[in-house]
């Protein structure tokens, strides 16, 4: 199985790649049975207008899932913000990947950032850098996970990959 997950921004969105394995996912092991395929962001220019960095977003998206064929792609919902004109930049950009994955046909799930911090560390306010050593011991991968919002990203489809096992 193929899950991507989204960290939604306007500026910055990142994204992260996993399969997973689920004759090797183990209670407490999940190293067997995830492992990372690929993760990035996607970057839009601040010189051009809002519309243009939303298209921008919905291409790149269609790009990845049509690269990486997912079973299943995680986003992050919007749940705080204190800058009311960020929080709506950042609604719209949500609006648009879900959008553009609806389109494309993509099983979609959200969950909130207290649900991944949760699911990866137990603790839902957990601190950034808590929540990228879990990422980066579950995928077995050595060096710190460079842009944040890529490790962010990797943290949803985790997320979603032990909630799937879950429920199935």
């Amino acid at each position: 199985m193929i899950i991507i997950g989204i960290d939604p921004g306007i500026a910055t969105t990142g994204y992260g790649v996993i399969s997973v394995r689920k004759s090797k996912l183990k209670k407490n092991n999940e190293k067997e049975g995830l492992k990372c395929l690929d993760f990035n962001c996607i970057e839009t220019k601040k010189d051009l207008e809002f519309p243009k960095r939303l298209v921008i977003l919905s291409q790149e998206i269609r790009r990845i899932v049509k690269y990486h064929q997912p079973d299943l792609v995680a986003v992050e919902s919007l749940f705080f913000f204190q800058n009311k004109k960020t929080a709506i930049r950042v609604s719209q950009a949500i609006g648009v990947i879900n959008f553009t994955l609806e389109r494309m046909k993509a099983l979609t799930i959200e969950y909130t950032p207290l649900q991944v911090k949760k699911s990866l560390t137990q603790d839902g306010w957990a601190k950034k850098d808590a929540v990228q050593g879990e990422v980066r011991n579950v995928l077995n991968i050595k060096e710190k996970i460079r842009p944040d919002d890529a490790a962010d990203a990797l943290a949803i489809a985790i997320c979603a990959a032990r909630h799937y096992w879950q429920k199935n």
